[in-house]
């Protein structure tokens, strides 16, 4: 399907874009062209092709959920360098 004048026109309008007829010329010429390239998405037959949500396989890679043993309170304090009883002291990041 060829792009008209009349055709560039309106969508010019409904653009809200004010052409020249040089302009409404070229750029309706631009937009027949991108339709035509476009259009050669429908000549492959795709029919013998399933239909898929994603090109590759999806499987989940995350490890299973569960539960363990939490490393024991004084070891996680005994690798934090700034430290005041059992809590880790950290610098202020909010002013």
């Amino acid at each position: 399907m060829a792009v008209t004048e009349n055709d560039a026109k309106h969508i010019a309008k409904l653009a809200r874009l004010e052409l020249t007829e040089q302009e409404i010329k070229l750029y309706g010429g631009q937009l027949d062209a991108i339709l035509q390239y476009a259009g050669q998405l429908d000549e492959p037959d795709t029919a013998p092709v399933p239909p898929t949500a994603h090109a590759l396989g999806i499987e989940n890679v995350m490890r299973e959920d569960l539960p363990r043993q939490s490393p024991a309170r004084g070891a996680i304090l005994a690798n934090f360098p700034h430290r005041e009883f059992d809590l880790l002291k950290v610098r202020k990041v909010i002013e």
